[in-house]
Formats: structure tokens, C-alpha cells, sequence
């Protein structure tokens, strides 16, 4: 489940095209350390107005599993010299690969990340299927266009419409004053992080995933063990990864296609259309598959619509529209289908 709609979104500046921590400026790594100790203190708040049992208080939208990165592990991926005094390892030196939002401008990474992108066919430019094709057109003008490349990679390996994942990542993703997507952003009700907003849980699912370009890259990386489960001591590094635009575009188009195929697996109708797979491949990346299913057949349970409701408006809120419609499913449904209805729309990012 990635949780992203409504919350409060703490956005460090994205880093210009680079997508390694090393990379960034001073400014931008104090930025980045600001924000991590602001979700952390948030996040211990939030938990505790919850109180007793956070999971069973939140419906189980707050992440139990702590984050391996913490301020100190932040702190260790950033300076050379604090990993060594903390005590915490090296996070090997394709953890964050530099996007290839724009191949002539940014080049590429050597080591692992070249030899991956290469193998795997994927940098930017390359695709030339009906999905990706239109990609850099539609988004030429705008304040995103740098990731159209991406978007046109990942639509043309997963069939996914470009535009849909557009929409998606624009739902999902913190903003700048002008509508940049802001790529080192955390949540600080939850461990969602990066563009995508992932949760620690599913993107070390996806990276798990055999068939996912997230499972490809951790495996050529020496993160996953022999059984295919991510390594401890890789945690770190593979959460890390989220920050990465590419990384995280390409989840969030692998995460897509998934729920989409067990949508309908599980009965669901789905048409072909850009606008139809949009807004359901967004509602399987916001609610996760099993609240998803359970949302579009009506079968939402009142405390789980109720938990929901209030992780995104909060209690107060959430208590107002649940008088109005006259129960919590109906207003839940109501909240998800009118933000659907505005903000997934991939008609703005078609070419």
C-alpha cells in the first residue's frame, strides 16, 4: 500500500537531473537531513496522538517496520566520513544510480548501473512503442519534462500508457511552487518516500517480484539472497533507491501493471482505456490490492473505510463528511472517487 493522497508531503529540493545522494550540494543535503529528522519527530507524534496500538488504532497505515535509513543512516549514505564514525556499512556505490531523464545531458553511471541499463534496454529514449512514443512530446513544456524519457522507457516495458503513469506519479509526488515532482520527499505520517510515495514494505515486495526492473536491479546489486529476500544488510541501500526518479517510475509502472492484472484477476471490470487503467492502476497504488479489490466491489468494511478517511483528512474532517454522507463507507467513497476524478487525469499528459 503506498500511502500519499492528501497527507502532508515534507519535500526537500530535487537535486536538478542527479539522482545520487553524493551528488547533491551542501544546501541540498542539509535540506535532506532537515527533512528526515522532520518526518522522524512527526512520525513519533503522530504516533503517539494515535496512542496503545498504532496498527490497530491506523488501520494498519502505519508502517510498524522501522526505517533502516533513520537520520544516522541518512547521514551514513551521505558522508563518507559519518559512515565510518557510526559504525553503519557502506551502501555500495549503485545505490542510487543517476536517472537517465536526459541520456545526452546527464550520460550515465559506470559499474553496475551501466552494464544493468544496458542489458536491460532501458535508458531513456529507447522505447518505441504506441505507449511510450508521445511521452517527451506532452511533456516537452512543463516543469517535469525531464522525466519524460523515463515515462516513455517504462510505458514501452510494461505497456502502461505514459500519460497514466504521469497522472499517477503527479497524484503521488510532493510538489515545488511550480509544480516540480520533488524526488527527495517524505511522508511524515508513514516511511512513504521519493516520487512514488512507496511504503518500506511494498518496495521491498517489488524488489522481490521476479519480472520487475526493481527485482532485476537488486539482484545484479548482491541485495537479494539466494531464497530472492532482500539482505539485511542491503535494506538501507534498496530503500535509498526510492529517491531515485527512474527507480521509483519504473516501480510505480511495474506496481501498475501488477494490480492491474490481479484487479482483474479478482473479477474487477476494467476497460482498455488510458483514463480506465489510469485511475484503477492508481487506486491498487494508493490503497494496496486487497483494500483496492474491496473498494471497487463495495466490500470496504466501515472501520477500514473510517481509517482510511482519517489517515487523508484527518479525524475531525473525516467525522464531518461521515454525518453528511451517513456512514463511513459512503463518505470514503465519496472523498476517493471525487480526488480520482480530479486528479487522475492523464488527458493532461497525452500527447
Amino acid at each position: 500500500m503506498v500511502d500519499g493522497v492528501g497527507s502532508q508531503i515534507l519535500g526537500a529540493q530535487n537535486a536538478s537531473h542527479s539522482g545520487s545522494l553524493q551528488g547533491l550540494t551542501a544546501a541540498q543535503k542539509a535540506q535532506l537531513i532537515y527533512t528526515q529528522a522532520r518526518s522522524e519527530l512527526s512520525g513519533r507524534l503522530w504516533r503517539a496522538a494515535l496512542g496503545g496500538d498504532d496498527e490497530k488504532q491506523a488501520g494498519g497505515l502505519i508502517d510498524k517496520r522501522s526505517d533502516p535509513l533513520g537520520l544516522d543512516g541518512l547521514l551514513a549514505l551521505l558522508d563518507e566520513k559519518t559512515r565510518a564514525a557510526s559504525g553503519h556499512p557502506a551502501a555500495p556505490e549503485q545505490a542510487l544510480p543517476k536517472a537517465s531523464a536526459d541520456a545526452a545531458a546527464c550520460g550515465s553511471q559506470g559499474g553496475v548501473w551501466e552494464r544493468f541499463a544496458r542489458q536491460q534496454g532501458e535508458r531513456a529514449g529507447e522505447g518505441e512503442s504506441e505507449n511510450g512514443a508521445n511521452a517527451a512530446l506532452s511533456m516537452q513544456n512543463g516543469p517535469n519534462a525531464r522525466y519524460a524519457g523515463i515515462l516513455g522507457s517504462a510505458a514501452s516495458r510494461t505497456g502502461i500508457p505514459a500519460a497514466a503513469l504521469a497522472t499517477i506519479v503527479n497524484a503521488e509526488a510532493a510538489k515545488g511552487s511550480d509544480g516540480r515532482w520533488l524526488p527527495y520527499s517524505r511522508n511524515p505520517r508513514s516511511s512513504a518516500a521519493g516520487i512514488g510515495q512507496f511504503l518500506n514494505r511494498t518496495w521491498e515486495g517489488q524488489a522481490e517480484r521476479e519480472g520487475t526492473w526493481l527485482h532485476a536491479f537488486a539482484q545484479q546489486s548482491g541485495w537479494l539472497n539466494e531464497r530472492g529476500h532482500v539482505r539485511s544488510e542491503s535494506r538501507g541501500a534498496l530503500l535509498a533507491l526510492r529517491y531515485d526518479p527512474q527507480a521509483s517510475i519504473e516501480t510505480i509502472a511495474d506496481y501498475a501493471r501488477t494490480n492491474l492484472a490481479s484487479l482483474r484477476g479478482s473479477g474487477v471490470r476494467i476497460g482498455e482505456g488510458v483514463v480506465e487503467q489510469a485511475q484503477a492502476a492508481y487506486l491498487g497504488h494508493h490503497l494496496g490490492l486487497g483494500d483496492a479489490v474491496r473498494f471497487l466491489k463495495g466490500g470496504l468494511s466501515p472501520d477500514r473505510a473510517r481509517a482510511l478517511l482519517n489517515a487523508q483528512v484527518g479525524a475531525a474532517s473525516a467525522n464531518r463528511r461521515i454525518e453528511m454522507a451517513g456512514s463511513a463507507v459512503a463518505a470514503h467513497r465519496s472523498w476517493l472517487l471525487d480526488y480520482v476524478g480530479r486528479n487522475i487525469r492523464p488527458d493532461r499528459f497525452a500527447g
